[in-house]
């Protein structure tokens, strides 16, 4: 472990592209590694971010360019020419259905469908004009708050000089996120609750 951080140190260039490579196929878990290790010293949290930033912004712009030119083909509708992405999709539609652009802010956080998301948006028939401001901003979110919570569990759980763990911190991370799985469900089950009984 500690000759990783030695050869890290001597050459931030590779973790730099592994942030790329992360940031390019849905690697949040590398994302928030690359900033807690930016933390201690080992990186550079701005260039973890905007590495991170562009990343996911190439990436998912290029998605959507792609679904876009075969939108623009002339055809049947997305059901009958694409049969088996619909098939495959059809959680993103109905999501970007019902929460048009909320979606297209937030399909980076969902698990399962983020890489198929920006195709689908394209193939739905969401503008260029429309979805590529929505997708920077939605790019900014998604690293600003991956970059933010890495650096922090970073700074909070490692030793900076040596680069190990810090027990009684971990133990503390543990509780509060046993704490914060609580409060969610106990929140879903009021709403549930009052949603039931307003009806």
């Amino acid at each position: 472990m500690l000759n990783f951080f030695s050869f890290l140190k001597s050459s931030p260039e590779l973790g730099y592209l592994i942030v790329l490579l992360g940031a390019m196929i849905e690697g949040e878990t590398i994302i928030l590694g690359a900033s807690a290790l930016a933390a201690i010293g080992y990186l550079s949290i701005t260039k973890v971010s905007i590495i991170a930033f562009l990343g996911t912004l190439f990436v998912d712009q290029a998605l959507y360019l792609v679904g876009y030119r075969m939108y623009k083909k002339p055809g049947a509708h997305i059901s009958e020419r694409f049969p088996r992405l619909y098939k495959k999709s059809q959680k993103a539609v109905a999501l970007l259905k019902k929460y048009d652009i909320g979606f297209i802010l937030t399909f980076r956080f969902i698990y399962g469908i983020r890489a198929i998301s920006p195709v689908v948006i394209a193939l739905c028939g969401s503008r260029p004009s429309r979805f590529i401001p929505l997708n920077f901003v939605s790019a900014v979110i998604w690293t600003v708050i991956s970059c933010s919570i890495g650096y922090w569990l970073g700074d909070f759980l490692f030793d900076a000089e040596s680069g190990v763990i810090v027990s009684h911190n971990l133990h503390k991370v543990q509780f509060s996120v046993l704490i914060c799985i609580a409060i969610i469900i106990a929140l879903i089950f009021v709403y549930k609750f009052v949603k039931k009984n307003l009806k």
